[in-house]
């Protein structure tokens, strides 16, 4: 089950109903046991595009602009966790499977990184989802800090390789 309290979730499972794509939410509460009996990090959702491939997703919250005095844009980061527990998921499913991380990004500002016929109003709160392939992410991560092991791409990077979820599903619902 989807993280129903986490809002991101919520808006982006709400988003997958309009564009009428056929989904499972993972079970969130007890983290995946392989078969050598190590954990990996569950993903947020299993997508099927009729007639192309399914994506693994994880969804990534953040806020847009962001940062302590709402001046950062495009944060963008993932967790050692996050990318280790992708990597196997994306084994382990196959090469039908492809991993993406959706940014859903809560807009609180007057900016938005997509145009406004885009944005998803859910709850009261606009939100965008900006998703960038897996492997496309790993080709260019960084450590961005040792302390919280995270990770990230340069916005120039992210910038030119994420795209609106839409696009990347080729969902034409609305």
């Amino acid at each position: 089950m989807a993280d129903r309290n986490n809002h991101y979730e919520a808006a982006f499972e709400a988003y997958l109903r309009t564009l009428c794509l056929p989904y499972i939410p993972s079970e969130e509460n007890r983290r995946s046991r392989l078969a050598d009996g190590t954990t990996i990090k569950n993903l947020d959702f299993i997508v099927t595009v009729p007639g192309n491939q399914s994506w693994l997703v994880d969804v990534k919250g953040r806020r847009f602009p962001g940062g302590r005095k709402n001046r950062s844009y495009w944060k963008q980061w993932a967790t050692h966790d996050d990318l280790a527990g992708m990597h196997s998921w994306e084994t382990l499913f196959g090469r039908n499977f492809s991993g993406l991380f959706v940014f859903a990004y809560q807009i609180i500002g007057n900016k938005s990184p997509l145009p406004v016929e885009k944005l998803f109003p859910f709850q009261k709160k606009l939100y965008a989802f900006v998703g960038i392939r897996f492997s496309d992410y790993m080709d260019d991560v960084r450590l961005i800090s040792p302390r919280w092991n995270t990770y990230s791409i340069s916005t120039r990077q992210f910038r030119m390789l994420a795209q609106p979820f839409d696009e990347l599903v080729k969902a034409k619902y609305f």
